[in-house]
């Protein structure tokens, strides 16, 4: 299943109006996830920690689109830290850890 049928999956969307807009923040969290783990996934595949955090980002930013804090996590800054905290957590799993000089 590609991505983008992930991330529709964990919203519960069941239409195709929005795919465009999830596209974007798909390829946001893309981005950052490869900022984060300083790893290229266009050429190399993500593992399902990644591919979760991924999904959650993309998620927590369609759900909050509107402005709100923390989207479907809850309407608080306190959600909206810990959504961030369990994405960085998942990526922290696969993070290229060398130091370069």
């Amino acid at each position: 299943m590609e991505l983008l049928a992930k991330v529709k999956k964990n919203l519960v969307l069941e239409h195709d109006e929005d795919d465009a807009l999830l596209e974007s923040f798909l390829a946001a969290a893309i981005s950052y996830a490869e900022g984060f783990q300083r790893k290229n996934y266009k050429e190399e595949s993500m593992t399902p920690a990644t591919e979760q955090a991924v999904i959650l980002l993309t998620s927590f930013f369609y759900e909050s689109r509107d402005g709100g804090t923390a989207g479907y996590f809850a309407s608080s800054a306190q959600a909206a830290k810990q959504a961030w905290t369990t994405i960085d957590l998942l990526l922290r799993l696969d993070k290229d850890w060398r130091v370069e000089k």
